[in-house]
């Protein structure tokens, strides 16, 4: 793959196949097949690997104008999470999919999957804690998808998500402002970056030394209310960014209908009339990334489905709001995942099992697998517990690996990488089916609205070349 160095060089690459707009507010495309075949390669290449900061923002840039000229542009899913919240539209779960390594082909895989049942509602999302380790901040991240939208010519609009940009309890007891300026920032970089659809996780904030449940709670949606205000106020013109919060930290107690009222009316009353969350995370019996066992296999985990149901019921008959949220899904058996859709789960989250189908595949070569397990035990040794096994601990650390060893992973043979993405793309057709979005780009395409959002140009300039012989 070709890396440009400097812009002239980048600029030179794609003046045969596109060109600016005189005011650098749109492409017009000149050469649609060489851009699906060669050019967008180049450019998702370039936005994550340019020695270039100037290249790599110019890449990404590039590549958001592209997306909204073709269609696929980042869209938010409020309209449909309301519609559901009303009770107009009903049975299927959304699917929302980490994507922590391979982000390019792995993107690839999913809109291939998409196609062949004419899915349209599926989210593309990274937690705060990933776009850390990943080394994938919201902008780059953004261009990866786009940019596998473009090259598989997929039809529709896309949403990507911001997972878990989660407020710090701990931090936030120690210095409250500057927890929340860094809250602000990030909302900020995502929603330029295309990320209009944000989980606000607050949750870590619940006050349990309270005694009422209300008293417990308010740590929490005070600081969601404080969030979503916030947003409001800068999210694009035509755009509702789509935000979601959460009562219970994944892996806690289950959640219960008292801490859900609770959360809602003290959160709805801080908001007054303004737009709120459209859906709500709560806590059924699972983890994040499942538990694992000393050989290595993750422990049976018994899921409580009356949570699901009977809380979001309560969600969508009393608060409009389209339901509740799973976390922590992707490694439950692959039996019950035709029961979320049966128990109107508005949204379910799925992401560890992606990385294991990655990293634990035949394909994906044991040298670079030996040498990310001797990184993780070389660099993550204080996270391991004295009762951890050789698999526990490679297990629950191997996804900090993931960032050092982004570009290795991106340049996995094509032989490794097709065998790899096949796989991926199968489990999402399953994913797809199970969760029963088959055909649902016909309500993408009845209520989600799209707006011609003004795309912030780089900073370090550098475009202008670009314009120069434009119309």
């Amino acid at each position: 793959m070709k890396e440009h160095a400097d812009k002239k060089s980048l600029i030179d690459s794609i003046k045969d196949t596109i060109k600016f707009s005189k005011d650098g507010s749109a492409v017009e495309i000149l050469n649609d097949k060489k851009l699906r075949s060669e050019l967008i390669d180049e450019l998702v290449w370039n936005s994550a690997f340019s020695p270039s900061e100037e290249v790599r923002n110019m890449s990404r840039f590039i590549i958001r104008l592209l997306g909204q000229k073709l269609g696929n542009g980042p869209a938010s899913i409020f309209e449909v999470y309301k519609a559901r919240g009303e009770g107009k539209i009903k049975g299927f779960t959304v699917p929302a999919i980490n994507v922590r390594q391979l982000s390019y082909d792995f993107a690839r895989a999913v809109f291939r999957a998409a196609k062949k049942a004419n899915v349209g509602l599926f989210i593309f999302e990274i937690a705060r804690s990933e776009s850390g380790y990943t080394d994938q901040r919201p902008s780059e991240f953004a261009a990866a998808m786009l940019a596998a939208a473009i090259k598989e010519n997929y039809p529709n609009p896309i949403f990507v998500q911001g997972d878990h940009y989660q407020v710090n309890g701990k931090k936030y007891k120690e210095d409250a402002a500057k927890e929340m300026k860094g809250a602000k920032d990030l909302l900020q970089e995502s929603i330029e970056a295309g990320f209009f659809n944000i989980d606000l996780d607050t949750s870590t904030l619940v006050d349990l030394s309270k005694t009422s449940i209300d008293e417990q709670q308010k740590p929490n949606f005070d600081v969601a209310a404080e969030l979503t205000k916030f947003t409001r106020s800068i999210q694009p013109e035509g755009i509702d960014v789509m935000l979601g919060g959460e009562i219970g930290e994944i892996g806690g107690s289950n959640s219960n209908e008292a801490e859900m009222r609770a959360y809602l009316n003290g959160y709805l009353k801080e908001i007054g009339k303004i737009s709120g969350i459209s859906k709500i995370a709560v806590q059924t019996g699972t983890s994040h990334g499942g538990v694992p066992l000393p050989d290595g296999s993750i422990a049976s985990v018994k899921l409580d489905f009356n949570v699901l149901e009977k809380l979001g019921k309560i969600a969508r008959d009393e608060y409009k709001i389209s339901g509740c949220v799973q976390h922590g899904a992707s490694t439950l058996p692959a039996d019950l995942f035709d029961k979320f859709s049966k128990v109107e789960t508005s949204e379910i989250h799925l992401a560890t099992e992606f990385q294991n189908m990655i990293f634990d595949s035949p394909a994906f070569p044991e040298s670079l697998k030996k040498e990310i397990n001797e990184w993780c035990v070389k660099n993550c040794a204080a996270e391991r517990k004295s009762t951890d096994t050789d698999q526990q601990f490679l297990y629950k650390t191997r996804k900090k690996a993931n960032g050092p060893f982004k570009k290795a992973i991106w340049s996995l043979p094509q032989s490794a990488r097709d065998t790899i993405t096949e796989a991926l793309e199968e489990k999402f057709v399953f994913y797809f089916d199970k969760l029963n979005v088959k055909n649902s780009a016909e309500i993408v395409k009845k209520y989600v609205k799209t707006a011609n959002v003004a795309v912030k140009a780089p900073t370090s300039g550098g475009i202008k070349e670009a314009f120069e012989g434009a119309d």
